[in-house]
């Protein structure tokens, strides 16, 4: 079974939330938080595999609950957001969220997204990926926040799947790019992130966004 703990401020939306994660034979809600601190005192409670975070909550927003809960490493974090490009998103990003998901999402894509964190791979949104692209296309050239130094640990081939993972490609598109096996992907995915010191591929993805690579 797949434990999830869902933390979402508005509970309509949250009520429909653990119904569709209900629904699924291999998750059981383990929680249910109404704000950030609630979030990341559940999570320390219950220990789950999963935290289903909104972005925007009181008390504590769910990029520091994120930050909290994946520093602590209480359980991976799967951020369900309305998407508008700010601080937030990014912040989640870089605090460690394991995948991005827009509010909109069917759930048939929403437990697929659950099951796919769950097993160890994040996921973006296909949207969100493309305006995350689209928003580092569009700013002006500037001196990269990441120190491209960092680089010099990773190897041509692993410099290559950073490179396919700013693109937000998957596992299984990195692997048709590249002509290598699907599972030797997961190794160099495996590999660049502990050199790196990351904890997701979606920071990953950043990261390469960041140093223009």
């Amino acid at each position: 079974m797949i434990r999830v703990l869902v933390a979402e401020d508005q509970s309509a939306v949250r009520a429909g939330l653990v119904l569709i994660l209900g629904s699924a034979p291999d998750i059981e809600v383990m929680g249910e938080a109404a704000d950030g601190e609630q979030a990341v005192a559940l999570a320390r409670e219950l220990r789950p595999d999963l935290v289903l975070m909104d972005v925007q909550m009181p008390r504590m927003d769910g990029v520091s609950a994120t930050r909290i809960v994946v520093g602590e490493q209480l359980a991976d974090v799967l951020v369900l957001t309305t998407f508008d490009l700010d601080e937030y998103v990014f912040g989640a990003l870089r605090a460690g969220a394991a995948g991005f998901l827009l509010k909109n999402t069917d759930a048939k894509d929403l437990l697929a997204a659950v099951r796919t964190v769950a097993g160890g791979e994040g996921i973006v949104a296909p949207a969100v990926t493309r305006r995350l692209i689209a928003e580092f296309a569009a700013q002006p050239v500037r001196e990269p926040t990441a120190d491209p130094a960092v680089l010099r640990e990773l190897t041509r081939r692993e410099r290559e799947v950073l490179s396919c993972l700013g693109e937000g490609l998957s596992n299984a598109a990195v692997a048709e790019r590249l002509d290598m096996a699907e599972a030797t992907v997961k190794t160099h995915v495996s590999r660049l992130l502990g050199k790196l010191g990351l904890r997701s591929r979606v920071q990953a993805a950043v990261l390469a966004q960041e140093l223009g690579i």
